[in-house]
């Protein structure tokens, strides 16, 4: 067998991406994945299928709601359910595919199997055991569920199931209002399903903004999403082919049943990391199931490095990315670096939902002073001209310095224009910066200068 400098355990984006960096950087690399087809979860089973069912049904809410405002006449399109999956396939197809040709590119050896660690040092695929001088475990997660839900990929499913529906049902009900919740649902609600979100909080998307998530749902409903706020799952049971959830009211205890056809449970994620033998070779983990690293992601076993879902944090592609490439550089005898406090997370709805940094809320619990600046987009006119006038920009800066401390959007393309606002972060910047920078126009970015200019002597079109 050869040896390697490094073997990456888990082809997601944190282990390809990892994979790739540590080649380039002249290390011997190896990259162990079980499944048929590079890229984990994000792109098999997560990020990359749902975006094409996001766009192929917005496009159809287009059809549906705008065309004809812009003169488009005709026959509304009908759901060819079969022929969408066929796209969400073909997307995944051209997306795995490249990253397999980029490690024969890069020299990257793609060990095909599962992987288990039973010794510092060695990585065992089947009966052939591996040498490295370095490992690095990039697992990813998998879904969690609720006591007193299982799961059956049927009827009660995860994201996986749900990208994947034989049809679309008349009734939905979504477990949990997060990110995946909301994403899926959206577009099952767009495709003519009454989806239904329950949430044990009294808000949806834990730990965003409190100002864009209340807009956020308020958009939401008017997209035809009903929410039951505050509610506790108890259980769901099924027949062949129906289901019901139970669930209670926490405000005083009230039990009350849900009918669906399929029941998404989008309660979080877990790391992943069942087979590898973490207990036996001693491997520090948290409660949650988190391997535990230091600042330069090694385990407490030497060797052994860890990256993505499977430690601590948001649990992110491009997080898992940043630390993929860290860790190689510091396997490279180079100094990784991940700034944790610029990472962008993104709800791909329409509108989409964008954020980076420090919420209002975790200002004023830390006591910081702070300004806001705020445009909405109906002061936007290219967002106008595209029926995409709801939502804002907020931008929040350091009261004295300026400096831009986060930033929230909801709004069209708000995942392109965050991108703005993390540079300048990267960079100290203040808002005033970004509101001294001249933008094109027309464009919807311009709501961004805007906020900037209204942190200081205030917006030009509000």
């Amino acid at each position: 067998m050869p040896s390697y400098d490094v073997i990456i355990i888990g082809g997601g984006p944190g282990g390809y991406v990892c994979a790739i960096r540590c080649a380039q950087l002249g290390l011997k690399t190896a990259c162990v994945e079980g499944r048929d087809t590079l890229g984990g979860t994000c792109l098999n089973v997560g990020c990359i299928p749902s975006k094409a069912l996001l766009h192929a049904s917005h496009m159809l809410h287009e059809a549906e709601h705008n065309f004809v405002k812009m003169g488009l006449k005709g026959k509304s399109p009908s759901v060819d359910w079969t022929q969408m999956q066929s796209y969400k396939d073909d997307v995944i197809g051209q997306n795995t595919k490249g990253i397999e040709f980029l490690f024969n590119k890069n020299k990257v050896d793609w060990i095909k199997g599962w992987a288990s660690i039973p010794a510092a040092g060695k990585v065992q695929v089947g009966d052939e055991v591996y040498d490295a001088k370095n490992i690095i475990i990039a697992t990813g997660s998998e879904a969690s569920s609720l006591p007193g839900v299982e799961v059956d990929e049927k009827i009660v499913v995860t994201s996986t199931g749900a990208l994947s529906l034989p049809k679309v049902p008349k009734k939905m009900v979504v477990i949990g209002a997060g990110v995946i919740g909301l994403e899926m649902g959206s577009v099952y609600a767009r495709l003519g399903a009454e989806v239904t979100v329950v949430e044990f909080l009294d808000h949806i998307t834990p730990g965003m903004d409190a100002e864009i998530s209340k807009a956020f749902a308020r958009s939401l409903k008017k997209q035809g999403l009903k929410f039951v706020l505050g509610a506790a799952v108890q259980s769901v049971s099924t027949t062949k082919t129906k289901a019901k959830v139970t669930y209670k009211l926490r405000k005083n205890d009230k039990e009350a049943t849900l009918d669906a056809d399929v029941v998404l449970v989008a309660t979080g994620r877990k790391p992943f990391t069942d087979g590898l033998g973490l207990e036996a070779l001693g491997i520090e983990t948290s409660p949650r199931g988190q391997i535990q690293t230091n600042a330069q992601w090694a385990t407490n076993v030497a060797g052994i490095y860890a990256i993505g879902d499977a430690i601590d944090g948001p649990m992110l592609a491009h997080k898992a990315e940043d630390e993929g490439m860290a860790v190689a550089e510091v396997l490279a005898g180079k100094a990784g670096h991940v700034n944790y406090g610029v990472i962008p997370g993104v709800v791909y709805t329409n509108p989409e939902v964008a954020t980076v940094g420090q919420t209002e809320e975790q200002l004023k619990e830390a006591g910081r002073a702070y300004k806001v600046g705020k445009f909405s987009f109906m002061g936007n006119g290219r967002a106008k001209a595209m029926f995409a006038g709801e939502g804002f920009v907020k931008i929040l800066a350091d009261q004295a310095t300026d400096r831009i401390l986060g930033a929230h959007i909801l709004g069209p393309n708000a995942g392109e224009m965050i991108h703005e606002i993390c540079v300048a972060m990267e960079f100290g910047a203040s808002a005033q910066d970004i509101a001294l920078t001249c933008h094109a126009h027309p464009t919807c970015s311009e709501a961004v200068r805007e906020a900037a200019l209204a942190c200081g002597d205030g917006a030009i079109h509000a």
